[in-house]
């Protein structure tokens, strides 16, 4: 599976987010690091995911934007 990722290059190093899941980010010194940390960082957040909703119902929603 292949997730969108915004990378920001700071004075620190390089940050780096996943917008498809809230809360899942990481650094690294150089942009190769920072890509290499946000791949552990998918796979962390998706099993704890996998954990959380075993027994949960899940359900879509339909919004109306005015």
């Amino acid at each position: 599976m292949k997730y969108l990722v915004i990378i920001h290059k700071s004075k620190y190093g390089y940050d780096i987010h996943t917008p498809a899941l809230p809360g899942c980010h990481s650094q690294g010194a150089t942009e190769k690091e920072a890509l290499e940390n946000i791949q552990d960082a998918i796979l962390t957040y998706l099993e704890m995911e996998k954990d959380e909703l075993k027994g949960a119902k899940v359900r879509e929603v339909e919004v109306a934007f005015a």
